[in-house]
């Protein structure tokens, strides 16, 4: 065996690889089994919609649906309360809120990152701290508030107060400050104003982030369960998660099946919007526009 052959531990590099090699295939079957754990609830989901009630809690678990029963999505989509209904209101309220949150983030990110004024750092922090108050806090008054103004039982009860928030200004302003500040001040010099920097310059440059808040947004937005629990009495205005308890009966029984499917259809939409909007979410990650 060659010198060149030998490490300074004394082992020999095809052992050293061979011991790497290993190591690296413990990893991933861990990180599989690690996956797996994840998975398998949507699994049990999506083949449990695919069931007949009788089938979903039979045991031994069956892993494959026998017979197959597509009852809960013909129902879901076609019964009394179709699920097309609260699809679309859902994604009205979580399409303006996205809309409104990259507006008015960006534009408050923008002020905090690049422009210089007296108490920046103060009135920013103070800002910050307003994420100290619960959501629940703000039920009540928006609540007194909404039925003053006259848009309680509207979506605009669910759409204004999450188009301004304070994680999507937080941010925004960490990605636009890894932004050069030769970039803006060499446009400024040619004449272009402080909103062409912003439009023309930072945004296009920070579309990962932009991405990312997208992708949160509109999560948030689709699952928010409370607002529309106390905004909301009409069926006809009901997003998602209200809508889905339209499939439980009077007594609080519900179909296992119909449950089930509700959920999945459900989930479809978040799933469209993440793997359009996976690259950029991905960019945002590895340029790590969280830092300060």
């Amino acid at each position: 065996m060659s010198i060149s052959a030998i490490t300074p531990s004394g082992r020999s590099m095809k052992s050293v690889k061979r011991q790497r090699m290993v190591r690296w295939l413990i990893v991933f079957l861990v990180l599989w089994l690690i996956a797996l754990l994840f998975v398998l609830p949507f699994y049990w989901m999506a083949i449990s919609s695919l069931k007949r009630d009788i089938d979903v809690f039979r045991l031994p678990i069956r892993w494959w649906p026998d017979p197959i029963s597509t009852y809960g999505f013909e129902r879901v989509w076609t019964g009394p309360h179709p699920i097309t209904k609260f699809m679309g209101n859902s994604l009205l309220v979580a399409g303006s809120r996205v809309f409104g949150e990259v507006l008015t983030a960006s534009l408050a990110a923008y002020a905090f990152a690049r422009m210089e004024f007296k108490g920046r750092n103060v009135i920013f922090v103070l800002y910050l701290a307003t994420m100290i108050i619960p959501h629940q806090m703000l039920l009540v008054p928006r609540f007194i508030l909404y039925q003053a103004i006259g848009i309680h039982d509207t979506l605009w009860a669910l759409i204004l107060p999450g188009m301004f928030t304070v994680f999507g200004t937080f941010l925004l302003r960490q990605f636009f400050m890894g932004i050069p500040l030769d970039l803006t001040d060499a446009a400024k010099i040619d004449g272009a104003s402080e909103l062409q920097c912003y439009w023309q310059i930072v945004m296009p440059l920070a579309k990962p982030a932009i991405a990312s808040l997208m992708i949160l947004a509109f999560v948030w937005s689709w699952n928010d369960y409370e607002t529309p629990l106390v905004m909301l009495t009409t069926e006809s205005r009901f997003t998602i998660p209200i809508g889905l308890t339209r499939y439980m009966d009077e007594g609080g029984g519900i179909s296992p099946s119909l449950a089930m499917a509700g959920a999945v259809s459900s989930i479809v939409p978040v799933m469209v919007i993440f793997l359009l909007l996976q690259r950029q979410f991905i960019q945002a990650l590895t340029r790590s526009g969280l830092k300060g």
